[in-house]
């Protein structure tokens, strides 16, 4: 059984914001550039990477959200397993990508920290630490902006108007949990 640490310690609530770890989340990173590559994944997921820039695609278990044009990020919709760290995904990718030496799949669950973020103030909260411009931003589901929160890079993935995934590295994140806390007691 693995030891998982939750990163944040508890979930905050204000006058319509809503804070809180989403744990335990599969991570991956995917990266490749040949259209065999591309046609790969999505025969494997049965989901096709999105191929314009700060867009995702959504399937009934996974998410890929757009990083750079040859790389993306996979994660899963739903919670996994805390006792295991063996991810399906993750293999169909290694033997369908990497061992046909077509791309490279990287497993950063433990890297990265995604941070559910719920209601009208979400946009607040970002511009009080972000130069990003939320504006055209808030209007797009399934937008993805790759950007810095109180000086930690962090990328944002917009679900719906007032519902955002907010990954970070797991080094920072409870030093932006903290700032986020103080941020939104004021706002």
């Amino acid at each position: 059984m693995l030891n998982y640490n939750q990163t944040l310690p508890e979930q905050k609530s204000f006058q319509d914001l809503h804070i809180n770890e989403i744990k335990p989340i599969m991570k991956l990173i995917v990266r490749g550039k040949k259209r065999e590559f591309i046609s790969a994944v999505g025969k494997s997921l049965n989901m096709l990477l999105p191929n314009e820039a700060n867009t995702s695609t959504q399937s009934d278990k996974l998410t890929a959200i757009w990083l750079s044009p040859d790389e993306w990020m996979i994660f899963s919709n739903e919670l996994i397993d805390e006792s295991s760290n063996n991810y399906e995904t993750e293999k169909l990718l290694n033997n369908n990508i990497s061992k046909l030496k077509l791309g490279a799949i990287i497993d950063v669950t433990d890297q990265f920290v995604m941070i559910g973020l719920k209601g009208n103030k979400i946009y607040d909260l970002f511009q009080t630490g972000s130069p990003f411009n939320f504006n055209n931003f808030r209007n797009k589901n399934g937008a993805v902006t790759q950007t810095i929160l109180a000086k930690i890079d962090v990328i944002i993935h917009n679900k719906s108007k007032n519902m955002v995934n907010l990954f970070v590295r797991r080094s920072f994140s409870q030093h932006l949990f903290s700032w986020m806390n103080d941020a939104a007691s004021r706002l």
